[in-house]
């Protein structure tokens, strides 16, 4: 039986904390989910305010190539990343954007779509639409169980703003749930 590999790009423009949410993800499928994982990490020359991609690949075996060619799963969360990756996902992939910051072109890829920074706005701090993101992706995908992220998470994330960031993550996971028709 072949192994099931899942290869995930994250991408946005750096300050947006794909970085981060790269780690959490490699940490869920890995010390929780018990998976193998391998996780690269690209700045563009700018660092903060340019492209940058958090690529992960999961397996239920080990992984001897670690690097992606056509993600699976494209998580986009500006329209200059999104413009820079998308071409190179694999037919059936899944495309996850932020619908207030990108504009997908039209293609054969599914796009489900979230306004993350909007909800992260709601929550009166911005920088947490990346764990917005995180939440909506575990409940659109099978990537990693709600209980493994939510405790990469909470190992992850600054001390002091573990509620923020449950509550982000929570609120992503409940508009993802109710996106896929599962609430």
């Amino acid at each position: 039986m072949m192994a099931h590999r899942e290869e995930i790009r994250l991408c946005g423009y750096g300050g947006q904390g794909i970085i981060l949410a790269g780690h959490i993800i490699g940490q869920a499928a890995s010390i929780f989910e018990h998976k193998y994982a391998t996780y690269i990490r690209d700045y563009g020359p700018e660092a903060r305010g340019g492209t940058c991609r958090a690529d992960l690949v999961i397996s239920d075996e080990e992984v001897i190539y670690p690097y992606i060619s056509a993600p699976s799963v494209l998580v986009a969360m500006s329209q200059q990343a999104y413009d820079k990756y998308h071409i190179e996902n694999n037919e059936d992939a899944l495309v996850i954007i932020d619908d207030d910051l990108v504009k997908p072109v039209p293609n054969k890829h599914r796009v489900l779509a979230i306004p993350a920074r909007r909800i992260a706005e709601e929550l009166g701090r911005v920088m947490v639409a990346n764990i917005v993101m995180l939440g909506f992706l575990t409940a659109v995908t099978d990537i990693a169980t709600a209980d493994s992220m939510k405790k990469s998470l909470m190992a992850a994330v600054p001390k002091g703003t573990e509620d923020l960031n449950m509550e982000a993550f929570e609120r992503g996971y409940a508009y993802g749930l109710n996106k896929a028709g599962r609430t």
